[in-house]
Order: structure tokens, then sequence, then C-alpha cells
């Protein structure tokens, strides 16, 4: 994106605009995440920097990442006799996968 062109959408329908053309468009930017319920990037050199969410998504993101983290330590207290069924080892193998990012 040219730094000229203020907030453009990309692809994946987040609005984007330059660090350089930020602060004639963080009015414009707030608004859309605000009333459009999208996500904003920041972008330097056309890649995203920073992000501005709605509230509500950032609320769903805490939420989501709680309930991870407690569906991880439930398969980490899977009993050790229960471990060498599939299910446990599918689970396992999920978790070991989501923690070191497969």
């Amino acid at each position: 994106m040219a730094a000229d062109q203020g907030i453009q959408t990309a692809d994946d329908g987040v609005a984007e605009v330059s660090m350089t053309q930020a602060r004639a468009n963080l009015t414009a930017l707030i608004r859309e995440v605000r009333y459009g319920g999208r996500t904003a990037a920041f972008t330097e050199r056309g890649e995203r920097s920073a992000y501005v969410v709605p509230p509500d998504a950032y609320k769903q993101s805490l939420e989501d990442r709680l309930t991870i983290v407690a569906m991880l330590r439930m398969i980490d207290e899977i009993p050790e006799e229960r471990r060498r069924t599939e299910w446990a080892r599918n689970l396992i193998r999920y978790r070991n996968d989501l923690v070191h990012g497969a």
C-alpha cells in the first residue's frame, strides 16, 4: 500500500493504514473498528506492525485463551493409565501441536 492512499482494505478484510498516514486517518480508522466491527492494522513498509480490534473481539480473545489454558491443564492431568487409550493419545498429540506450534 502506498503511503498516500490512506485507509485500504486488505484481502482478508482488515482495514490498513501506513504509519506515515496514521495520524491523518486515526479517527476514521477507529470509527471503522468501533462502528464497523472490523479489525484494523497499522503498517510499516507494507507489513502489519500493530492491530486495533473492537472491544468485543478483544474480550472474546481473552476468554478463548482462558478456555484453551484450562483445556491444556485438563489434558496434562489425564491419569497415566488412561494415557494409553486412543482418545487420550489424540488429545495429547493435539496439545503438543498447540503448545509447540506444529
